[in-house]
């Protein structure tokens, strides 16, 4: 829960750099909440026929958007690229491609254009 808070804390942090741990730990939280939330869409009858999507998951979704997004390119920094990079997120099945990519990828060792590397600074976090 530690990584999915500081995530949301730094929602419009762009800069810097963040370890993998930190990146799948928010995701997995991010998607243990939204399957809730579809749940509770569907409880609660709220699910939009055309979209597909329900009123309470599609709120979530825009709360998370921004937060997730930087926590992406922090990510990206941390392999040493530009955070531009993230464009690609936006082109069907390269975003998907380029995604897996960037969030399996080991982050440079040492210290890079964004900063210093964040695995020698988390201390076992």
């Amino acid at each position: 829960m530690y990584y999915y808070l500081s995530a949301i804390r730094q929602y419009v942090n762009f800069r810097g750099r963040e370890r993998r741990k930190a990146f799948w730990h928010f995701y997995l939280i991010n998607i243990i909440i939204g399957f809730i939330f579809a749940a509770l869409d569907g409880l609660f009858g709220t699910i939009n026929a055309i979209e597909g999507s329900g009123t309470i998951s599609a709120i979530y979704g825009a709360f998370i958007f921004l937060p997730s997004l930087a926590l992406f390119v922090r990510r990206i920094h941390d392999t040493g690229r530009s955070g531009w990079w993230a464009l690609l997120l936006f082109i069907p099945i390269i975003g998907f491609l380029s995604a897996l990519y960037f969030s399996i990828a080991d982050g440079h060792p040492y210290e890079n254009e964004y900063g210093p590397s964040p695995k020698h600074l988390s201390f076992g976090r």
